[in-house]
């Protein structure tokens, strides 16, 4: 039995995840965040790739199947994209005219929504035209919304120790993280995440897209300790969760 969020006087946010690591995140002031927006993969919605209005897309690292559909909703909804540099300046050769470059450490506020780089440890080249270009580096990111509320995506990555300085640093309310093994982190290393990062909410992510994407929500609360067990939320691609502050 899935589990749902306790009925609250205040929403702090509605998550509707797309499959994959594709996330839209709708604060309650009506401000409308995407992240890794890959909306034609195999678990997302029909459609997805129309989603209206964006103000801001977040990317992850330079892989395909983060970038996603990027270039084409930036343009259509003219919502600022930010990225570690080297992809910045591959999207501004795609014609992506709002698009920023930034790096790991950095905060920038976009119309009041505060946007941290952080650490993630993987590669990030990027598939340009039959080719692999230079991506940078692999990054994550911490999200503050204008209620305070605080989102951490992992990006694509495995556990490392430093988590506990996200933790320590940020805070972070809802944790979404990879839990699919292969070319991310597995169950068993997302549950130390999990313990390094302590967020009052998880949802796994970057599972079940292709069969090698084994990992499971089920799979991680097995490693979790008793009272982290309760804390996982399994969604559905396409429909919206909300979460109380």
């Amino acid at each position: 039995m899935k589990n749902s969020t306790k009925r609250s006087t205040k929403v702090a946010l509605t998550v509707t995840w797309y499959g994959h690591s594709a996330f839209s995140l709708a604060s309650p002031s009506g401000k409308t965040v995407l992240v890794d927006p890959w909306m034609e993969n195999p678990k997302a919605p029909s459609g997805a790739k129309e989603v209206a209005p964006v103000d801001l897309i977040l990317i992850t690292h330079g892989h395909s199947d983060h970038v996603g559909n990027t270039v084409e909703i930036a343009r259509r909804t003219n919502a600022k994209v930010l990225s570690i540099y080297e992809v910045f300046l591959y999207l501004q050769g795609q014609g992506v005219t709002n698009a920023e470059g930034m790096n790991k450490g950095g905060t920038m506020n976009v119309n009041g929504i505060k946007v941290t780089m952080v650490d993630a440890k993987h590669s990030s080249g990027i598939d340009a035209d039959g080719k692999v270009v230079p991506g940078g580096e692999a990054a994550a990111y911490v999200i503050e919304f204008e209620n305070g509320f605080k989102v951490y995506h992992a990006g694509d990555t495995c556990v490392f120790g430093d988590m506990k300085y996200i933790r320590q640093l940020h805070k972070p309310d809802l944790a979404f993280l990879p839990i699919g093994d292969l070319y991310t982190m597995g169950p068993r290393e997302a549950a130390i995440a999990c313990q390094l990062v302590n967020p009052k909410y998880i949802v796994g992510m970057h599972y079940g897209t292709f069969p090698v994407l084994t990992g499971t929500p089920e799979a991680l609360k097995k490693h979790l300790p008793s009272p982290m067990k309760k804390k996982v939320f399994e969604l559905v691609p396409g429909e919206p969760r909300s979460f109380a502050a």
